[in-house]
């Protein structure tokens, strides 16, 4: 003969207890900050021994651009437009093209799934996957930028702005890497897309462009990268006009804004579906 608890039973007190509390309530909802933070460091660690081969390679194109573009271009405004626009690219290669591929394959796979379920903001997901992937901008970028001034003459002595142009290039061409990834149909499309972008980033922000046509000089205009390469740019010459590059500063960190809000749209789209 068995003893059961009468606080099991149905009509128990712990069955009476639970009744008159009610049903449990759930946990506070997850905030923006920390959620960033443990999607970045897991995205950090996810893609350090995936994505620093590739580092090499992106800023292993920008050096062999600047070294074929040294047979062209003497120096002046044309030089400052290759070293900006080479050191630029490598946050072009890395934050737009491979994050395209990233979320393409992960809305391909199911991966978005795996978000969806956990409690946190939808921001945070692709403001977290962006910063980890432009951190690893950051070495390339300044070994393009020094390499670049003593190839060409440039001094050294600003080189500090990388401080800005980096995390404001990078959050820029991330949402829209990000975006691209998340509205492509097939990673197959995502991938083109990131490889588009980057030629543009490639094609219109190493080239001068003095040299460029009036309908492609408007079209540099439309990339988020160009306000970045115009602010290292104009940080080259004997006096900088400060005003100039603090608004460029300021247009490329308004179109991160809006890039990265509208990769968390499409982000919220894709999850559902």
């Amino acid at each position: 003969m068995s003893v059961v608890p009468a606080d099991v039973l149905p009509g128990g007190a712990l069955a009476g207890a639970q009744a008159a509390t009610g049903p449990a309530e759930l946990g506070p909802r997850a905030r923006l900050w920390p959620s960033l933070a443990a999607v970045y460091r897991a995205q950090l660690s996810r893609a350090r021994v995936a994505r620093i081969p590739l580092l090499f390679v992106a800023t292993f194109q920008s050096v062999g651009i600047m070294i074929l573009m040294r047979g062209v271009v003497d120096g002046g405004g044309e030089a400052r437009a290759v070293v900006a626009g080479s050191a630029v690219l490598v946050v072009a290669f890395v934050a737009l093209n491979l994050l395209a591929q990233y979320f393409g394959q992960l809305r391909a796979s199911g991966g978005l799934d795996h978000y969806a379920t956990l409690p946190v903001p939808p921001a945070a997901v692709v403001l977290g996957a962006a910063g980890a992937y432009a951190s690893f901008t950051v070495p390339g970028t300044v070994v393009t930028a020094v390499f670049g001034c003593v190839l060409f003459g440039l001094p050294l002595a600003h080189l500090w702005v990388l401080a800005a142009v980096i995390p404001l290039a990078g959050a820029a061409l991330a949402g829209l890497g990000a975006a691209l990834g998340l509205l492509a149909p097939r990673p197959e499309l995502a991938t083109l897309l990131g490889q588009l972008g980057m030629s543009a980033a490639l094609l219109l922000g190493v080239l001068p462009a003095e040299r460029m046509p009036e309908a492609v000089r408007f079209a540099r205009d439309l990339l988020p990268s160009t306000y970045g390469v115009e602010a290292f740019a104009r940080t080259f010459g004997q006096e900088p006009d400060w005003a100039r590059v603090l608004g460029d500063l300021a247009v490329c960190g308004f179109v991160g804004v809006i890039s990265l809000a509208v990769a968390t749209w499409a982000y919220r789209r894709a999850a559902v579906r």
